[in-house]
């Protein structure tokens, strides 16, 4: 009974310790990210680069979107799992060998069947993106050709240069899907800080020697699709596993294979889906008035950098442990680590949360306010900011809630939960939109992020192995106690706000916002705390115990 407890208390703090260092991974990864979106500022503003840069990047990146992470987070981690559950054995390592093998030839075959097809197809694919001017008599009419011969020229060369990438990203992410299936994850959690540095140092490396900066961006892309490769192979020859590839036969006839092809199509339905739906909302969003459609993205992008930070992390370090305990059918242990990851989102997505809806408008002028963006930006960005941040703990927890059905190789569930939040976002926008316009929209995806996880809740129960009564208890009590807590550690914060304002007012955005914005998060920092520490909150007793 003791060896169990030791064994179970290990684990609680591999997650902890795992977590904390892809976390910290990713949030390198975005401070880099936000040094390429601040390049890419520099050297192609908002000009007729910058947009065909943008439209030929989103083609390849939606496709690493539908196909590279889902396929392997989904279907390839449970599987490989599967797999390594089986023995150390000759005969367990030579099939666990002959899939591994299998599925990168898939990944390989599949990828570059893409790429060839889609370099070939761009020019077609052109009039989506680039509207031919419809008035003849217009007196500009000759420019205005001119000018989108120009635009669908650039956009399909800067398209066909990076179309690769997604080739070069799915054999990534097949590398992470096997370190990560063998309890590696800071190679992983690293590429992403080496992809953005990469894109900066060519972009500025090859600007000056190529027709324009778009150009040199979109060659960065592709070396550092490359890197974010190469970079982790040295890890996977560590495991022992080797990296080859095999015929089409004996891809297509692998039972791994096959089985990680089955647990795909769900997830991309599910994934189109998503990208049909952020498509819908962008077009709403432009009928809805000027200066909307951008300014829900900027909101968005804060939300993803604070979600990106720890939810992500917690999820792939917490989705490898729970396909083997789901294996090895360990029910209680699995309910454990379940409900264990959720109370960490919690305790750290409410007091973010409520710390937001404190200095949203100081973080939203440290990170954006610079010539076009002014205060009516800020204006429309916090306005929606507040919405999507109210949505942050749903999206947070439907990061954990859908690798417990992954682990359990079960993918339709997730996916049908997800088209009913995509539907139920649609209709609340169509609602939503025309009296309240960008906040409308915000708040249609809060709400269909709650209903994404109220529906995955319902859904547990189908599964027969998870504690659905316990584990839906457990959240709803801890959730009250870490929102009473938020809010006492607010409410100070909000009576000291206005007196920082005005106490470091008119020294440029840097000081007069970075400064009261930092004071602000480490005076409710102290304050939670102390909170968790003197209730002897268990998620923080368990880091504190594992530090000393």
């Amino acid at each position: 009974m003791e060896k169990n407890e030791t064994q179970s208390g290990e684990k609680k703090k591999s997650i902890v310790r795992s977590g904390l260092v892809l976390s910290l991974m990713t949030f390198a990864s975005r401070i880099m990210g936000l040094i390429r979106e601040m390049t890419k500022a520099s050297f192609l503003g908002t000009g007729f680069y910058s947009d065909c840069f943008s439209v030929a990047f989103l083609i390849p990146n939606l496709l690493r979107k539908l196909f590279a992470e889902n396929a392997i987070s989904v279907a390839f981690i449970p599987t490989f799992k599967s797999y390594l559950e089986k023995g150390n054995d000759d005969e367990s390592k030579k099939s666990t060998q002959d899939f591994i093998a299998s599925t990168l030839t898939l990944v390989s075959f599949l990828t570059a069947c893409v790429v060839v097809v889609g370099i070939i197809i761009t020019p077609l694919l052109m009039p989506i993106f680039c509207k031919k001017p419809a008035d003849s008599t217009a007196v500009n009419y000759a420019e205005q050709v001119q000018y989108w011969l120009a635009q669908k020229q650039e956009i399909t060369y800067l398209t066909r240069i990076m179309f690769p990438y997604l080739f070069l990203i799915s054999i990534a992410a097949f590398f992470q899907g096997v370190l990560n299936g063998c309890k590696i994850f800071a190679p992983s959690g690293f590429t992403p800080v080496l992809f953005n540095g990469i894109v900066v140092l060519v972009t500025y490396i090859l600007a000056p020697h190529t027709e324009n900066p778009a150009r040199a961006m979109s060659i960065g892309v592709i070396a550092g699709g490359t890197v974010q490769a190469l970079f982790q192979w040295p890890f996977i020859k560590q495991t022992g596993w080797k990296i080859r590839l095999t015929s089409l036969r004996k891809t297509f006839t692998n039972p791994g294979t096959r089985k990680v092809i089955a647990l795909i199509v769900p997830t991309i339905i599910g994934m189109a889906a998503y990208q049909l739906n952020d498509l819908v909302s962008t077009s709403m969003a432009t009928r809805a008035g000027e200066g909307i459609a951008s300014s829900l993205q900027f909101s968005l992008r804060l939300q993803e950098l604070i979600l990106g930070i720890f939810a992500v992390s917690i999820g792939t370090v917490i989705l490898p442990d729970m396909s083997g305990l789901a294996n090895k059918q360990k029910w209680d242990e699995f309910n454990k680590m379940l409900l264990q990851a959720v109370k960490i989102m919690i305790v750290i997505s409410i007091p973010v949360t409520a710390y937001s809806l404190v200095s949203g408008r100081e973080l939203i002028t440290l990170i954006y306010k610079n010539k076009m963006f002014d205060e009516e930006s800020v204006r429309l960005t916090l306005g929606e900011f507040r919405f999507h941040i109210a949505g942050l703990t749903f999206i947070a927890l439907n990061r954990i809630l859908s690798p417990s059905f992954y682990a359990q190789k079960n993918t339709k569930l997730p996916t049908t939960a997800g088209i009913i939040s995509f539907a139920s976002n649609i209709l609340l926008v169509l609602i939503l939109v025309k009296p309240f316009g960008g906040n409308g929209i915000a708040c249609a995806l809060s709400i269909a992020s709650l209903i994404n996880t109220i529906f995955l809740f319902i859904f547990m129960k189908k599964l027969g192995t998870i504690q659905t009564g316990a584990v839906v208890k457990s959240t709803i009590l801890y959730t009250i106690k870490i929102s009473v807590m938020s809010v006492i550690a607010a409410v100070p914060c909000w009576f000291l706000r206005p007196v920082l304002l005005q106490a470091f007012e008119g020294h440029g955005r840097l000081i007069s916002a970075g400064v009261p914005a930092g004071i602000l998060a480490i005076a409710f920092a102290v304050i939670g705390v102390l909170e968790l520490v003197i209730t002897k909150d268990e998620i923080a007793m368990s880091i504190i115990k594992r530090k000393k």
